[in-house]
């Protein structure tokens, strides 16, 4: 049987603050209102092109799991979020592949932090090799015709320059 096609979308969280605001650490820094807005913005762009998701992955850190109650509440489908540990930093690209196949979806993103989402996304388009820079709150959709862990191809990279006013 051949494998269906999946639309992968990798997505790196949106501006947070520099620090979290009771002193802890990196784990705890939130969304900045701006950040928050401006991702908004461009996700409510996205879905009137046509943008859907079945299921959002992210990692635990706080404003990554921000970034994806954003894109949850800004989707028509209003997909579940999942916390998936191999997206925390220094992602784990196979256990990603892995992951995503168990899943009963054929719409997901994954919610991460550079560098790690531009490694991921040139891991799933097959070219481990690249370097693709990817900006606080850039969404890049990957079409998987062989399934996941398979070569895909990047159907396009929007950042949230595109939720600028005109």
């Amino acid at each position: 049987m051949p494998a269906l096609t999946t639309q992968l979308y990798v997505i790196r969280h949106a501006v947070a603050e520099d620090h979290a605001p009771d002193g802890g650490g990196d784990h705890d820094r939130p969304l900045t209102k701006k950040g928050r807005r401006k991702f908004e913005r461009l996700v409510r762009r996205l879905r009137a092109a046509g943008m859907e998701i079945d299921l959002i992955a992210t990692s635990p850190l706080v404003r990554t799991r921000q970034t994806a109650e954003v894109l949850a509440e800004a989707l028509a489908s209003r997909p579940p979020i999942e916390v998936v540990d191999a997206l925390a930093p220094g992602s784990d690209w196979q256990r990603l592949v892995a992951w995503t196949i168990r899943q009963d979806a054929e719409r997901i993103a994954w919610v991460g932090h550079a560098p790690c989402v531009g490694r991921l996304v040139a891991l799933t388009i097959g070219d481990g090799s690249a370097a693709i820079r990817m900006q606080k709150g850039a969404v890049a959709a990957i079409r998987l015709d062989d399934g996941p862990g398979q070569p895909g191809e990047l159907e396009w990279l929007a950042t949230t320059d595109l939720a600028d006013d005109d």
